[in-house]
């Protein structure tokens, strides 16, 4: 199985181009050499020792020695190289045939004149071969002449058919090898793209494998990703709906005896108790009263975060709005010898577009924090800000600060609804704290013409 895996790898076949490309080259490199040098018999190779060889070996070939086969030996070889010149000298050293020497030879030629005239041309120019008719060497010689620029300049023009060859099958193998890559570059940018790509529940989509090499076996694995991270949504999603359930039939459930307690709690009081049960009875009511506002509170995130929560904007006067709302808590604050400081300047803009119910929710869930979490500080002041880039309400207390009240169970889930409940609305809030006390904002942001952002 891993063997043929390896055949449909790219590192396969990427091994099979070069050992093509190699044996291409190779096998190029001979037929141009045959095709150049051996393609027909007449044309003789044009480097030296293959000339000289070839003409010791014509001249060894003839079997008749007359004038008729030596000048047929001429002209064969004047067809295959134009520049050359020849002539015979025979056994009596008589010069009895020439083909274009160009020059006044000897008509007698001695043994003295004869190795004079091999040392004289001997690695020399023109380029001189001597060969022996026939099988002996009492048949005279004959002798090849050539300009040794005829051989250099063939030389060179074998060397750069051979370096065009190469270059040729070079650009090729670089076409191919272009190609190869090009198309893995392709599957590679696609892969990306589909990485980049999402569905209706933000989770990457599913990519089509076409190959099983090494891409193929990435889109696999991302593909196995992709269904891993659905299935553990489906998961979350199932458990996120399980928990709502629960915490609303927790919630339905557990206010049912509350309400009967309270009814109880109202038969106590019209009883005549003591000073101490009267505030037993009044802790009670409040441990009650708590515990049924965190359970609202639950609730109310619940619905939040399933988004079932009905949302109404309006136009509405925030600042009366904050007053209503302040005025139906200065009793508790009053009871508690809260210091109470309001200051509500009007806006420029007053009107906002936000869910009175959700504002008076938001109010009370930051009013509720101050009485229980910074009880210690007495005080609470509401008031408003404008800068160029806002309008503000700002609720200060003089209590320890956020980051003590984390300690207190419960302390955030209030919050949370605070900062979902604003953010729907289209506001912006933040909180600075200390252990001196707490300032929230709940601003609206203006455009730079100072109007109130939309």
């Amino acid at each position: 199985m891993t063997f043929f895996r390896f055949f449909k790898s790219l590192q396969a076949k990427y091994m099979l181009i070069i050992l093509i490309a190699l044996f291409v080259v190779q096998f190029s490199l001979i037929i141009s050499s045959f095709i150049l040098f051996n393609a027909d018999v007449g044309k003789l190779e044009r480097d030296y020792a293959g000339v000289e060889d070839k003409w010791h070996q014509d001249a060894g070939d003839i079997q008749e020695i007359s004038k008729e086969t030596v000048v047929a030996l001429f002209r064969k070889w004047k067809e295959a190289y134009p520049e050359a010149s020849m002539f015979w000298v025979n056994h009596d050293g008589r010069l009895s045939a020439e083909l274009d020497t160009g020059k006044n030879l000897p008509e007698e030629w001695d043994a003295a004149y004869t190795a004079q005239f091999i040392k004289n041309r001997y690695d020399g120019n023109p380029f001189t071969v001597v060969a022996f008719l026939g099988q002996k060497d009492n048949r005279g010689f004959i002798v090849l002449e050539m300009p040794r620029a005829v051989m250099d300049n063939a030389t060179s023009d074998r060397t750069w058919v051979y370096l065009a060859t190469f270059l040729v099958l070079l650009f090729l193998f670089m076409i191919i090898s272009l190609f190869f890559f090009r198309q893995i570059r392709k599957r590679l940018l696609n892969l990306q793209k589909a990485m980049a790509l999402r569905d209706i529940d933000n989770l990457p989509v599913l990519i089509e494998m076409k190959k099983d090499d090494e891409i193929g076996q990435l889109e696999t694995a991302f593909n196995t990703m992709v269904n891993e991270l659905r299935e553990s949504r489906q998961r979350e999603q199932q458990e996120e709906q399980l928990r709502r359930e629960l915490i609303a039939n927790l919630s339905h459930d557990l206010r049912t005896p509350l309400t009967k307690m309270r009814a109880q709690m109202d038969t106590l009081t019209e009883e005549g108790m003591s000073d101490d049960g009267q505030q037993a009875v009044q802790r009670l009511e409040e441990s009650i009263s708590r515990v049924d506002r965190l359970m609202e509170n639950l609730m109310s995130y619940t619905l939040l975060t399933a988004s079932k929560l009905k949302y109404q904007p309006e136009e509405t006067d925030v600042i009366r709005h904050v007053r209503t709302s302040l005025a139906s808590w200065y009793p508790l604050f009053e009871q508690e010898n809260f210091e109470i400081e309001v200051d509500l300047k009007p806006f420029d803009h007053t009107h906002w577009l936000i869910d009175p119910l959700w504002m008076d929710r938001v109010l009370d869930n930051l009013l509720q924090n101050i009485i229980r979490y910074a009880k210690d500080g007495r005080y609470i002041g509401v008031t408003t800000e404008t800068t160029r880039d806002h309008d503000a309400i700002v609720i200060t207390d003089h209590g320890p600060g956020i980051e003590h009240n984390r300690t207190e169970r419960g302390a955030g889930i209030g919050l949370s609804i605070v900062d979902m409940m604003v953010q729907q609305m289209e506001l912006d809030w933040d909180i600075e704290s200390d252990a001196h006390g707490t300032a929230v904002r709940i601003k609206k942001q203006k455009n730079h013409d100072g109007n109130d952002g939309m």
